[in-house]
């Protein structure tokens, strides 16, 4: 049977909108575009910076990011840390661009191994990295041992530099001959990668590039790429703060000094309890930083000879030795490996000069207070002035009189008559009787 024309039209109107819809559903979405997360790392290289490095990586895997950018202007740091971060750049599944920025900054000994083992190594105009001699803080080492440090770093920095497909030869100079390079000198040996004057125009010069990976070559895709900065978290500003080997010493005479006060005037509580709280946070944060164990051992005997000087009276002498290795111990506390992680000779001075200042006066009074002979009783009020609260007659008659003395009553005597209401001054006692005179023959 023949449909009837409208109803036909009906149908074909249903059927190109249906073919309309299905179309339209089946076009893909818009892509999105790439996401790279970046960092600032701008301190020394210690367990802080390694922290936020290993949780930019995690969350740039996590999200799937096209790459990480690290922005890098360090003088260097601690060995321990600079491995560990080699190591996470190294196995991170996210391509990793160090770029060091911006002009004027710098990639030094433990930022240029950083550098060197990047997916990708840039600077800014006007950078420069290398200097990466192993220095150890605790003192000349001996040609052994010097070697041997050499070796180990150089090796390190060979080990990943070569599958970069970078210069590892001109690398090891920065090693055995603290060579330094600047961004022209770097790109000119094959050092890095490219120079870039800020993070724009550098994400636009990789896109489309291919780089060599341990799983193989990629290609980066960064066009119109979404940059996320990653901002410290509020216990990285903290530790980070902490990591400053002057804030920890400074925390730390502070801390002492406080509880110092609390021994020589106990029952004050408030100076005891912040000092205690202050020496604890001191060594949550020497904790993490090498700190040398015999610098330890001084600040422990400047402690206990504090201590035995408020308990035997040596004259200063054992609290003059006490400041002494105080200073001592403060000046060589930290083992750092560059200027930076060390403490300011100048600070460390001017604390114990201030705890020294402040340990003396404190040592007066209680030179003071050990001189004096505590008197009680009767003893204690020779000197003082009274009043006569009735006639006191001379020491052999009757009745004994009674003065006013430092708002007490006591009984009295004199060898001449005192009225009424005369003043009087105590000059001697027997027992519990005092012995007075008339306040104007006492003065004459």
């Amino acid at each position: 049977m023949r449909l009837p024309f409208s109803f036909r039209l009906v149908l074909s109107a249903l059927f190109c909108f249906a073919s309309v819809t299905v179309a339209g559903g089946l076009t893909p979405p818009p892509p999105q575009p790439p996401l790279i997360y970046r960092i600032a790392i701008r301190d020394t290289i210690q367990p802080i910076t390694a922290g936020r490095l290993d949780r930019a990586i995690e969350l740039a895997e996590r999200d799937h990011a096209a790459a990480l950018l690290v922005d890098l202007d360090t003088p260097g740091g601690l060995l321990d840390s600079t491995r560990h971060m080699v190591g996470a750049i190294l196995n991170s599944r996210v391509p990793v661009i160090v770029y060091i920025a911006p002009s004027g900054a710098r990639a030094g000994s433990a930022g240029f191994f950083l550098l060197e083992a990047s997916d990708v190594a840039a600077m800014a105009p006007g950078t420069n990295a290398g200097a990466s001699h192993p220095v150890l803080a605790s003192g000349a080492p001996d040609d052994t041992m010097k070697q041997k440090m050499e070796n180990d770093a150089a090796a390190f920095l060979r080990s990943y530099t070569t599958t970069r497909g970078r210069n590892a030869e001109v690398a090891e100079t920065a090693v055995r001959s603290s060579k330094s390079f600047s961004a022209d000198e770097a790109i000119a040996q094959h050092l890095t990668d490219l120079i870039s004057p800020n993070d724009a125009q550098l994400i636009g010069s990789l896109d489309g590039r291919t780089i060599q990976r341990a799983s193989g070559p990629v290609t980066l895709h960064l066009r119109n790429a979404n940059i996320v900065t990653i901002e410290p978290t509020v216990r990285e500003q903290v530790l980070g703060r902490l990591a400053n080997p002057n804030l920890a010493v400074m925390l730390l005479l502070g801390g002492a000094l406080l509880i110092y006060l609390e021994f020589n005037i106990p029952g004050t509580i408030i100076p005891g309890a912040l000092g205690t709280v202050m020496v604890l946070v001191a060594a949550f944060a020497l904790d993490l930083l090498p700190i040398r164990h015999t610098a330890l051992l001084l600040l422990l005997a400047a402690a206990t000879l504090l201590i035995l000087e408020l308990k035997f009276a040596s004259h200063g002498v054992l609290a003059a030795a006490g400041i002494l290795c105080l200073a001592l111990g403060t000046l060589t506390l930290i083992d750092a490996p560059i200027p930076e992680l060390a403490i300011h000779p100048w600070l460390a001075i001017s604390l114990c000069t201030a705890f020294g200042i402040i340990t003396i006066f404190l040592l007066r009074l209680a030179l003071r207070s050990r001189r004096r002979k505590a008197l009680i009783g009767p003893a204690a009020l020779v000197g003082s002035m009274g009043t006569a609260m009735e006639p006191i007659w001379l020491q052999d008659t009757l009745p004994i009189g009674h003065i006013l003395v430092q708002g007490e009553i006591w009984q009295a005597i004199a060898a001449a008559p005192i009225s009424e209401r005369e003043s009087v001054r105590v000059v001697g006692f027997h027992g519990d009787i005092l012995e007075v005179q008339a306040a104007t023959s006492a003065s004459q």
